[in-house]
């Protein structure tokens, strides 16, 4: 059953406990509060039956305050139960999450967009969060202590009463239960529709200049218009379908009082119960027929929550990359052999990839775009896991190394720089935690910082903005080299690191690399020719296959892709308007 719950409501094993002890606690404080009808009745009893004698007082009294006491207490362990237990399983589902998210292959983000694992983390737990905390507790201990109640009577009283009044509540469920696919169909779409504006607004935000650019507002702003207006009216009409059936089952709950109104009327007329029974039914069933109708409406809400939690589920549940917390090496060479990759979609990307990137020499792959330079560069520090082949880091296979050991020895440049709303100083020190700032200040000089970081209005304490929107393209890849220059790590990947600098940044960078990689393993991805000039070796990559290698000096001496490449290039820059 704990693992049943864990998988369903995406609960780790702890919250799967707490979760069943939280119904079997709102069950009991539910079947407490019954016990007030029970002192009435034994009370009305003895009134009618003149057997209510001064003996008798004290017991409904001290009956009367034990039955408060116990209300009191019951409704305390449950508060507790449902929902301080809750709220720690939510921060341990979220946690849980982040954890997994972080130890997830990055081909999974591939499939996923930043709105949709937005949702997971903060919406689909919060829906979680009041499901554990009001719905499911209270529908489970509604059903316990009805059940309970119900063969209790069956047991002491006329069962054609029970029948009379109880009928109503399976009959209720059921309808409510024939709707739960049609539910979780809408709810999908629903959820669909949602992250679809998500998505525009975000785009909307981030190419916010691009549009005014190019005059795209308007038409832009009427077509994210018609994604908000898609989800209101579609939440409409999930709301619609959901009340149609919750409101027919709880139509069909009332029959229920004039059911038992009918069958007492009968039987007292036949003498078959008296009047205090009569009385006793009606009463309990308008105390239990409230309570259910609430129940019917959680009973809807977890349906359309299992769409959350499955969504929640799946990240939970996914195969995560694992391997050995200890590298051990013979050296930094990185070795290609036989590799084959394939994108989730079964498209062949690489194939049969063999190359070897040596330590203390620097490796450039060149190729035309969509070539597979990037692919090549993810598997060397198993962002992803190759499909065929091995790729190996001074003789030991990556695959059997964990992610985030296995990073130790890397330093990388994205093409994209990924930038934090903080100050320089800070943004360079995430290469290395707990660096120094007189090593930061270090490794921000040796990739040409400074000449832009004395300019700011507090030099290096100067908070850039979200994702460095502050500074230039160029500086903000300069602090993006820095903090490899920081992490001073025995592997470099860089990928088009130099592409969004000018002609002499660029050149102040290649030589304060060429200090940096002196005796590492450096793996380069261009496509400026100038930029791999003085590279030791050149991988050439033309639709996932490697068409030609070896160095500028051999590769330049026949009519290689190369030395078309490079003359192309030549060209290009003597073109002139």
């Amino acid at each position: 059953m704990i693992e049943k719950l864990r998988h369903k409501y995406a609960l780790s094993r702890q919250g799967a406990k707490d979760m069943i002890k939280a119904c079997i606690c709102v069950a009991i404080a539910n079947m407490v509060l019954m016990m007030p009808a029970g002192i009435l009745y034994m009370l009305i009893k003895d009134l009618l039956n003149n057997e209510l004698t001064k003996d008798r007082i004290p017991f409904y009294v001290i009956a009367s305050v034990v039955i408060i006491l116990l209300i009191a207490v019951t409704n305390f362990i449950q508060y507790n139960a449902t929902f301080l237990t809750t709220y720690r399983e939510s921060g341990v589902r979220r946690t849980a999450i982040a954890e997994k998210l972080r130890k997830l292959p990055l081909s999974y983000f591939g499939k996923k967009n930043i709105a949709d694992l937005t949702t997971n983390i903060m919406g689909d737990c919060a829906m979680i969060e009041t499901a554990s905390s009001h719905w499911i507790p209270e529908l489970i201990g509604a059903l316990a202590s009805v059940t309970l109640v119900g063969i209790s009577m069956f047991i002491f009283f006329d069962w054609r009463m029970v029948l009379a009044s109880f009928w109503v509540i399976p009959v209720a469920f059921i309808i409510v239960i024939t709707c739960s696919g049609a539910e979780k169909r809408a709810v999908r779409k629903n959820q669909a529709i949602k992250l679809e504006m998500s998505d525009g607004i975000q785009e909307c935000l981030e190419s916010i200049r691009d549009l005014r650019a190019n005059n795209a507002e308007e038409a832009y702003m009427e077509e994210l218009d018609g994604k908000i207006k898609k989800v209101e009216k579609y939440a409409l009409f999930t709301e619609l379908k959901m009340a149609v059936y919750v409101n027919s089952a709880a139509i069909v709950l009332k029959l229920g009082i004039g059911t038992t109104a009918v069958m007492g009327g009968i039987l007292y007329a036949k003498g078959d119960i008296d009047l205090l029974t009569f009385f006793m039914f009606l009463m309990i069933v308008s105390r239990l027929y409230a309570p259910m109708e609430i129940s019917l409406q959680n009973f809807a809400a977890i349906i359309a929550t299992g769409i959350q939690c499955e969504r929640l589920d799946e990240v939970l549940s996914h195969e995560i990359q694992t391997g050995s917390d200890e590298l051990k090496v013979d050296g930094y060479d990185i070795v290609f052999d036989h590799v084959g990759f394939k994108y989730a979609d079964d498209t062949d990307v690489l194939t049969d990839i063999s190359f070897t990137a040596k330590q203390g020499e620097v490796t450039a792959l060149i190729g035309p775009s969509g070539g597979g330079k990037t692919t090549i560069s993810r598997l060397a520090a198993r962002f992803w896991d190759v499909g065929s082949g091995t790729i190996t880091l001074g003789g030991t296979d990556i695959s059997g190394i964990d992610p985030e050991t296995l990073l130790t020895n890397y330093s990388i440049v994205f093409q994209d720089v990924t930038l934090f709303n903080n100050s320089v100083v800070e943004n360079i020190r995430i290469g290395k935690k707990g660096a120094t700032d007189e090593e930061v200040m270090e490794a921000a000089r040796l990739a040409n910082c400074e000449e832009f970081v004395e300019l700011l209005p507090d030099k290096y304490n100067t908070n850039i903005g979200e994702n460095g929107s502050e500074l230039s393209g160029g500086e903000r890849q300069r602090i993006s080299i820095a903090r490899a220059f920081l992490k001073d790590a025995p592997v470099i990947l860089l990928d088009e690191a130099t592409a969004s600098l000018d002609a002499e940044n660029e050149t102040a960078i290649q030589e304060a690399l060429s200090r940096l990689i002196r005796n590492k393993t450096v793996l380069i991805i261009a496509h400026r020719m100038r930029t791999i000039a003085n590279a030791d070796k050149i991988v050439v990559l033309k639709d996932g296959v490697v068409a030609e290698q070896g160095s500028p000096e051999f590769l330049s001496g026949y009519d290689s892709i190369y030395s078309r490449m490079t003359k192309q290039q030549l060209v290009s820059q003597n073109w002139k308007m």
